[in-house]
């Protein structure tokens, strides 16, 4: 039988074009399946951020956190104002992710943390002048010394009258303004004028939401009072600050006397308190690693003194 080269030339071609086809179908199912992306993967974050304690600092922590939302509407991120104590309270027991404070956490409150099995990071976030006001009425007094202070607001104080603060004074009752005992504004204050803290005269007006003592002092021609200056600049109109004399002059403070530490002894740092343990969480931890990045520009923008960038970065590499 003879053989046709030719024609088996032409079905070895074809069988050939047919295997390159098959070939490049398989190839293309499978660049499909690769290229294939999992839409959960991409979605935003979600979750809820608890924040209590220092109404001082509870400006800048409410400011990043409006700001924050915008970028991440899902995740929530309530802002308490129970003062530093009672924020750090509920921190050291895992109540929260973070703690505002306006002082640094004191050993009973790193005992309490621990006890509890809460390990956390402090971080510095501005500077404060604690500010000494009166109502704006008051044309007798422009500057107080640190003495003239602790002779108000020792623990057996019994000063009623302006009178009794300095020769020259008009016969005019004083009323009394001030954080509650579970300020952190509370215990530096005491701590730097009293010598002791927490060590404070009972009989004045206290309370853990500053606005409530600026309603007070500015509605009462004979008070004094004392609170963080982001409170002060918003409501200068209506208060007038008061100079301290620690021994160097009188000083009143603004940013710069701040910043240099020469309105002393009452410029201070500000804190906020991180559980460990929350940065697992990635809504906590973006949220901590934005506050950081712009802690500078929201610390100014609500009155207070920003710190040196070189600071925000050692805080941004505690986080990593």
């Amino acid at each position: 039988m003879k053989i046709n080269i030719y024609n088996m030339d032409i079905i070895t071609f074809f069988l050939f074009v047919i295997l390159v086809v098959v070939s490049i179908a398989c190839t293309e199912t499978k660049t499909v399946e690769v290229k294939k992306v999992d839409t959960k993967e991409i979605s935003g974050l979600t979750g809820t951020i608890e924040i209590d304690g220092s109404s001082t600092v509870y400006l800048i922590t409410v400011a990043v956190a409006e700001e924050f939302r915008k970028i991440h509407p899902d995740v929530q991120v309530p802002v308490g104002v129970s003062g530093t104590g009672g924020g750090m309270k509920r921190f050291t027991v895992g109540e929260t992710s973070i703690s505002d404070a306006s002082r640094p956490i004191k050993d009973k409150e790193v005992t309490a943390a621990a006890d509890n099995g809460i390990e956390f990071i402090e971080l510095a976030i501005a500077y404060d002048g604690l500010s000494v006001i009166v109502n704006p009425a008051n044309d007798w007094v422009d500057c107080l010394t640190t003495e003239e202070l602790n002779k108000i607001w020792d623990p057996h104080s019994k000063l009623s009258n302006w009178s009794e603060i300095r020769s020259g004074f008009p016969d005019q009752p004083l009323r009394l303004y001030g954080p509650g005992t579970d300020s952190g504004t509370f215990d530096y204050f005491t701590d730097e004028i009293n010598g002791e803290e927490g060590a404070s005269r009972a009989d004045y007006t206290p309370s853990e939401d500053d606005n409530v003592l600026v309603q007070g002092v500015s509605g009462d021609k004979g008070s004094l009072g004392y609170f963080g200056y982001a409170y002060y600049l918003p409501n200068a109109d209506k208060l007038k600050l008061v100079a301290i004399d620690g021994g160097t002059g009188c000083i009143t403070p603004d940013s710069t006397t701040i910043n240099d530490g020469s309105y002393s002894p009452l410029s201070r740092p500000l804190f906020i308190y991180l559980n460990k343990a929350h940065l697992n969480r990635l809504h906590v931890k973006e949220f901590v690693n934005y506050y950081l990045t712009n802690g500078a520009k929201f610390a100014e923008e609500v009155g207070y003194v920003p710190l040196p960038q070189d600071m925000y970065d050692e805080g941004k590499a505690k986080t990593k």
